[in-house]
């Protein structure tokens, strides 16, 4: 049950933040638009609902558990700049808005951007563990919570694997391009 509601709660996503963007740019519906993008935390909640259930229920926690767990910590660090990214991109293809901007490609300002972005994914790790832990509490069987705990130290390879960026840009930052005038 848990991998079709994450499934659907992955599509809902990319559903919804489509029909919003057509809704703000295409049919120039901005209060659709905005009831559409603001409901899209919602799926968060269904899903974290729908975890609690299945546990509740006497499932052992899992892989899928896991997965769920990190989908909202993705959900609550990464969200709003993805938002942000398809907005940029739709309203330049769409809406005549300027081409979106772009990271820095080298130097000091890609070095910071490189560490931002690590430093968020090690936030979105630590919250998966916060969900994982209250997933805990609420179903009340400690017990049932092993597969869960190995599979985030698992997981733990994510941003552990994701350091080589802001590691080797730091080492080798390359030099800035010189303005053009």
């Amino acid at each position: 049950m848990i991998v079709a509601v994450i499934i659907a709660c992955e599509i809902g996503f990319w559903v919804l933040l489509g029909l919003g963007l057509a809704s703000r740019y295409l049919w120039n519906r901005r209060a659709l638009s905005t009831a559409l993008l603001v409901s899209v935390p919602l799926l968060d909640v269904i899903l974290l609902a729908a975890a609690v259930i299945d546990m509740r229920g006497g499932a052992t926690a899992d892989f899928k558990h896991g997965l769920a767990a990190a989908y909202l910590a993705y959900s609550i660090m990464f969200g709003h700049s993805t938002l942000k990214w398809a907005d940029a991109r739709f309203h330049h293809r769409f809406g005549g808005g300027p081409p979106p901007p772009r990271p820095p490609k080298r130097g000091p300002a890609r070095t910071r951007y490189e560490w931002i972005f690590w430093l968020r994914i090690v936030l979105a790790y630590g919250l998966a563990w916060g969900v994982v832990l209250i997933l805990g509490l609420l179903v009340g069987a400690p017990e049932r919570m092993g597969p869960l705990y190995e599979f985030l130290g698992q997981a733990a390879k994510v941003p552990l694997i994701a350091l080589i960026w802001p590691v080797s840009q730091t080492i080798w930052p390359g030099k800035e391009e010189p303005m053009r005038s």
